[in-house]
């Protein structure tokens, strides 16, 4: 099974949005999400190719987490690698910066 593997600005982005969950709405908020981030880790991890790839960057495929968050991800034979998790609030030209 591939390993998953998050860079750098994907764990700070997770490690912020889970400080904003807790402080701004609760931990149970936080451990539901938690949850439901393991389950679509777990998805990807047994079928890569599930999730769409994303128009503006060839083999970056997106996984949607809650109506409000997604990560994009890369994947070869080994390995899954989360460029990024966004707010799929936020402005789309922010997400192609961080993709590149």
């Amino acid at each position: 099974m591939r390993t998953i593997k998050l860079s750098k600005r994907a764990s700070k982005k997770l490690d912020k949005f889970l400080e904003y969950l807790e402080t701004e709405w609760s931990l149970k908020v936080k451990s539901d999400f938690i949850k439901k981030l393991d389950k679509s880790l777990k998805q990807i991890q047994k079928y890569p190719d599930s999730c769409p790839q994303t128009d503006f960057v060839k083999g970056l495929h997106m996984l949607v987490v809650t109506k409000q968050t997604s990560i994009f991800y890369r994947f070869d034979s080994k390995t899954i690698s989360a460029v990024t998790i966004f707010d799929n609030r936020m402005n789309p030209e922010k997400l192609k910066k961080e993709t590149k």
